[in-house]
């Protein structure tokens, strides 16, 4: 029998929707009520957490009912709760809502802001910003863009329509663009066409890296890259349009740093000039931009055509020497 979906009309809090457990169905439970339950199979909230919240109604039944600590251990239902989230220090730089309809959303995501909670972030992320201030609990982003770069991010509005766009996506047929500010080289030809195998750099989880000829690895991300213009007093600097063909993380950044570019702003190429959890330095973005986006809707057939409403930093470019 299909399992049935979530209850959306359970709520959100601060943007965050509920997490929501299953209760396996077994012959014997070793479980007689929920509380016991709940300390065993999810022990990083200690026991008396859960007793907390359970007397305090803070867990709840797929009908919205508050459960208590002695609700007895009932096979297959499922219950909801909210996670308690630390504080968080604020970005200090706002998203903004490009396009909104019954289906999709678009939004203009700035520098050093995540798409998703994780890690330190939950609060905020683009995704529960935009849930908290819209309240749509079954808003979904379709895609993904690095916490360091600004742009375009879209999401889908109905859950039942999720999985239609996301196909777009997986089958690589979204048309996207973006800009960034790196280096000029005299001596590449363009437009080039970089074609890798991208993979997990050993020596830090945070960054990516491009195998080496003797690993024999099949190509798994392609990008095209051609230079706008050239940029400062002396022409050291250029815009370059990018365009992806795959979505592996970080490619932009690495493909642009294999071809001795790295973009201006990268804390993490060529060099890592930070850790992932340490504090942002907000007065040098990255200066890469996912600039347009373009597909055919699966659900309406309408073309759909997106374009960022940001631009990139070309006024303060540091010495080229910095960015080697």
């Amino acid at each position: 029998m299909a399992r049935l979906p979530k209850n959306a009309d359970i709520p959100m809090r601060d943007g965050v929707s509920p997490s929501c457990v299953a209760l396996p169905r077994l012959r014997q439970s070793p479980w007689p009520t929920l509380l016991e339950f709940l300390a065993e199979r999810l022990p990083r909230i200690p026991r008396d957490e859960w007793r907390a919240r359970l007397r305090a109604g803070e867990v709840v039944d797929d009908d919205g009912r508050a459960l208590d600590e002695h609700t007895p251990y009932l096979h297959g239902q499922r219950v909801y709760y909210w996670r308690t989230l630390a504080e968080e220090a604020r970005i200090p730089f706002r998203e903004v809502v490009l396009f909104r309809d019954a289906h999709l959303l678009v939004a203009d995501k700035p520098h050093f802001l995540p798409v998703t909670p994780g890690g330190r972030y939950v609060r905020e992320t683009l995704l529960v910003r935009l849930k908290q201030a819209l309240g749509l609990p079954e808003l979904s982003p379709l895609h993904r863009i690095d916490r360091e770069t600004a742009g375009l991010v879209v999401f889908s509005v109905r859950a039942a329509e999720r999985d239609a766009y996301q196909r777009l996506f997986r089958e690589r047929r979204v048309d996207k663009i973006y800009e960034a500010i790196a280096p000029w080289r005299d001596d590449l030809a363009w437009p080039q066409r970089r074609v890798s195998h991208l993979r997990e750099d050993e020596t830090a989880f945070y960054r990516m890296r491009e195998a080496a000829a003797e690993e024999a690895l099949p190509p798994n991300s392609e990008t095209w890259i051609e230079p706008l213009e050239r940029l400062g007093p002396d022409g050291r600097y250029a815009r370059y349009r990018l365009r992806p063909v795959t979505g592996k993380r970080h490619q932009l950044r690495v493909h642009l740093h294999a071809l001795g570019l790295p973009i201006v702003g990268d804390q993490f190429y060529p060099v890592a000039r930070r850790g992932p959890d340490d504090p942002e330095d907000y007065t040098q973005p990255l200066q890469l931009l996912a600039q347009v986006l373009a597909f055919d809707d699966p659900v309406t057939g309408q073309r759909r055509h997106f374009q960022s409403r940001l631009r990139l930093d070309s006024h303060n470019l540091p010495p080229a020497s910095a960015q080697a």
